[in-house]
């Protein structure tokens, strides 16, 4: 018998550890022998801990496990979910850089073969590094981290960069709110990120790359290392690769947690032991990065989709999408939901269908006042956009941004003004300091709003300049999209900044 019991963080906060530890004390009170294999997550999270039972080379799911369920999960008698792939939050996903994530042991490599794995790096091997990266481009893959960059335009500026040495950077310093998706694919996925970071090196000419894991990740730091050591003793990485001869090697470096260092240039600077500022561009990171040489600086989810385009094909990806924003999308739902977790489908949704439908809507039973994508420096959608396609364009044009697709829903008790406020006490409180309109900016945003909050609406139009100011001239997104939010709060919901005048007279 084979027991799945996830190790992912979300499940291990909800008890995962020990109901995998309970198990293997009620089996060995019985005599039984059973397999634990410690596995991702599903990306269900009220299920969690989601326990499968392989039996006859059938999965059943039983959720959420308490260690009180044990004996009843051994005996057969506890109730299942059946099938995983048949619950219907999971059965309308459309999963392809998720396909292997809680279905295989993540330290296991011969689990991750049997999968798919590697057949994108075998491939890549037999190309030429053009040939890889034209078939990136013909993906039409984007930047996952949040600019939503076409990763084939920038892996081609380091390939045709001249440079003795190059490297590949995986920014995996997840900090928006709300969102969850790198995690999950490095403790429950890790050999495909480090797939996607080698086809990345021989693609651009890079020997060297680095994982920056924030320090609020312990899991994936482990499973990473552990993952890495696994790809070398195989020869997935190293001096040959898969006996090649190209060379590729991979580390990962830990971050202190500053949500600025999500930002590339920011990131570079820590990685290289210096204060984590924002530099100034040009030069990109493209041509003058890691310790000035040309990087390539892509996200998590961006390098752990490359295997599955280099697997199916440039054209089996591009099906997928709406537009412009080709392929899928790991949206990840969390705030005032019923059911949060990660959802991957193709671009195109109806932000009101993934809210209302997969989501379920709010988990107070109170009606949906606002959704803020992109993490905190999002805009804040109403009800009235539920229209919306999940796309990049077609969020571009209500003045909001996907980022990295974290999906935060609030009900209607939510204050818009306590909202815009907190979105400029965050930028003020994590800004590096390099620029002005961020620096101060910030500071005045949170003063000017404290000044509408005790009902002078002549502060109105000081903010709404103030948050042009910021977009227009902070060197990076933290300052630059600090109005998004802040403005979107004060279009979309007017009554709440006008409800604090009167509150005050």
């Amino acid at each position: 018998m084979k027991i799945y019991v996830p190790l992912d963080s979300a499940a291990k906060a909800l008890g995962a550890d020990e109901v995998a530890s309970a198990i293997t004390a009620e089996a060995a009170k019985r005599g039984l022998t059973v397999q634990i294999v410690r596995n991702g997550s599903r990306g269900m999270v009220w299920l969690e801990p989601l326990v499968e039972i392989e039996t006859e080379g059938q999965r059943l799911a039983y959720g959420p496990v308490d260690v009180s369920d044990v004996p009843a999960l051994l005996d057969g008698t506890l109730e299942t979910l059946g099938r995983v792939e048949e619950i219907p939050f999971f059965a309308r996903q459309t999963r392809l850089t998720f396909a292997r994530c809680g279905v295989i042991d993540p330290l296991s490599l011969a689990d991750y073969q049997a999968h798919g794995g590697l057949s994108g790096l075998r491939r890549a091997i037999s190309m030429t590094g053009e040939a890889i990266v034209d078939e990136v481009k013909t993906s039409g893959l984007r930047g996952r981290g949040g600019a939503g960059f076409p990763t084939g335009i920038k892996w081609d500026t380091v390939r045709l960069a001249q440079a003795d040495r190059k490297y590949i950077v995986c920014n995996a310093d997840e900090g928006d709110s709300g969102t969850f998706a790198d995690r999950m694919i490095m403790e429950g996925d890790p050999l495909t990120l480090i797939e996607g970071m080698t086809i990345a090196g021989i693609a651009t000419g890079a020997t060297k790359g680095y994982i920056y894991i924030r320090s609020e990740y312990p899991v994936a730091i482990e499973v990473m290392n552990a993952a890495i050591a696994i790809a070398r003793d195989n020869q997935v990485l190293g001096a040959s690769v898969l006996g090649s001869g190209h060379a590729f090697d991979l580390e990962v470096r830990v971050g202190a947690g500053a949500y600025v260092c999500g930002e590339e240039t920011s990131l570079l600077n820590s990685l290289e032991g210096k204060r984590g500022i924002v530099r100034a561009k040009p030069p990109l990171p493209a041509l003058e990065g890691l310790f000035g040489k040309p990087t390539v600086v892509n996200n998590v989810l961006s390098l752990a989709t490359v295997p599955v385009i280099l697997e199916k094909g440039a054209a089996h990806y591009a099906g997928f999408g709406l537009g412009r924003s080709k392929g899928t999308m790991p949206i990840q739902i969390a705030g005032n939901v019923k059911f949060g977790g990660l959802f991957e489908t193709a671009f195109g949704m109806p932000l009101g269908e993934l809210v209302n439908d997969v989501a379920g809507g709010t988990a107070s039973g109170r009606p949906v006042k606002a959704v803020q994508v992109g993490g905190p420096l999002g805009a804040y959608l109403p009800v009235s956009k539920f229209d919306t396609p999940f796309g990049y364009e077609e969020f571009d044009s209500k003045g909001a941004l996907i980022g990295h697709a974290g999906v935060v829903v609030f009900d209607d008790t939510a204050d818009m003004l306590s909202m815009a406020r907190f979105a400029m006490e965050f930028c003020a409180v994590e800004s590096c300091g390099k620029c002005t309109p961020c620096r101060i900016g910030a500071v005045r945003g949170v003063e000017t709003i404290d000044r509408i909050a005790r009902g002078d609406s002549a502060a109105v139009p000081v903010l709404t300049d103030l948050c042009e100011t910021m977009k227009d001239g902070s060197l990076c997104a933290l300052g630059g999209f600090t109005p998004f939010p802040v403005m979107s709060a004060l279009t979309h919901f007017p009554d709440d900044f006008a409800r604090a005048k009167e509150a005050a007279e």
